[in-house]
């Protein structure tokens, strides 16, 4: 399959720059099958049945961007994968300044020594204290980039002076409680107390799970033969108390509804790994495109994706190539708003995607 097959043109004003205020305001295309219906996200707990259950994704966005020096040259960080104690991967603009042992100073005190050069404008960091060179521990690195640091803010959303204090608060989910993602799960910004009480009054459910989103989700796909493309690995948790939610909502007939696309991936990790969905902790780079098969997912609320994105590619693969396709045309010619600030769409699982049921399990 070819990257073209998941190009559209879209154009520069569909592009939020905002979040919708209140949030549950953003509207909702209702894609059912091939039967498009515009709403509203209020409308969420009258589309759905006494017995779902949603699965939001609980990770917290930390403030991964940096701005340091090497010598007189300055460089930017975004922090996308921790490592483990004082070590991350980041990419770094410009990546060509940045050598093995190369110190970047953010702060007295408070910097980074590069431990190696990847692709793509990846590197290896450490941070460290830049006086003795001693690495910092997790207190005082979460204590710089909460002082020195700005919320990773993607791409296209522009800032010219960098990301707000309303940014702050607008680019976290209300669910946020685990700190580790440099990019929001979007999906979950639409939620507020308001809904979550009415979707609670109707008999739905609401469960979580982890992943903390990299930002190696911004990252273009550089092939033209999909199969070709190498995700970056996410870590991901599912506990065994949303474990058993998950397989006793299915037993007694509910709809599993992933409330964005990074929620949707961890469980289909699992399905994929276990055949099952159960407790599960471990780093994932599922890759799912058109022919891919969903287990654990019936249904999915998630915001418009980019051209050519493996995102885009994701929802085409649980939902209909044609039936996407169509879907944002309309939303298009409608004048919804796309990408992380954007307006959402709900999607249900394409019969022909589904996998093997779950022994025990109910898909409806």
């Amino acid at each position: 399959m070819k990257l073209s097959d998941f190009d559209y043109e879209l154009p520069p004003e569909a592009i939020a720059a905002e979040p919708a205020r209140p949030r549950d305001s953003a509207r909702l295309l209702d894609l059912d099958g091939t039967t498009i219906h515009d709403r509203i996200i209020r409308d969420l707990p009258s589309l759905l049945r006494p017995g779902d259950l949603l699965v939001v994704n609980n990770t917290r966005v930390i403030p991964a961007r940096l701005a340091g020096r090497r010598g007189e040259a300055g460089i930017g960080i975004t922090l996308h994968k921790h490592e483990g104690g004082a070590d991350w991967q980041a990419f770094a603009k410009p990546a060509r300044k940045c050598r093995p042992d190369d110190v970047i100073r953010f702060a007295d005190g408070f910097a980074a020594r590069v431990r190696g050069r990847g692709e793509g404008g990846e590197v290896g960091i450490t941070f460290i204290d830049p006086h003795s060179g001693v690495a910092l521990g997790a207190a005082a690195i979460e204590a710089g980039l909460a002082a020195y640091g700005s919320m990773p803010l993607p791409p296209y959303i522009r800032r010219p002076d960098g990301s707000t204090d309303a940014d702050d608060r607008d680019y976290q989910t209300m669910f946020a409680a685990e700190a580790g993602a440099v990019a929001a799960p979007t999906a979950g910004l639409h939620f507020t107390p308001e809904l979550t009480a009415a979707l609670a009054d109707a008999g739905i459910g609401i469960a979580e799970v982890t992943l903390h989103v990299g930002a190696g989700t911004f990252l273009p796909v550089s092939v033209e033969n999909i199969a070709e493309h190498r995700m970056h690995a996410e870590w991901g948790h599912i506990p065994a108390a949303t474990a058993e939610r998950i397989n006793a909502a299915r037993a007694d007939g509910g709809r599993v509804v992933s409330v964005g696309t990074t929620s949707l991936r961890i469980l289909e990790a699992c399905f994929a790994a276990r055949c099952r969905v159960c407790e599960f902790a471990d780093e994932t780079d599922i890759f799912l495109t058109p022919g891919s098969r969903f287990g654990a997912v019936d249904m999915l609320l998630t915001n418009f994706h980019l051209p050519k994105s493996t995102l885009l590619m994701l929802v085409s693969a649980f939902a209909g190539m044609q039936p996407i396709r169509d879907a944002y045309s309309h939303a298009l010619d409608g004048g919804y708003r796309f990408f992380s600030y954007g307006d959402a769409c709900l999607l249900r699982l394409d019969p022909a995607a589904r996998a093997e049921a779950i022994a025990g399990s109910h898909h409806a």
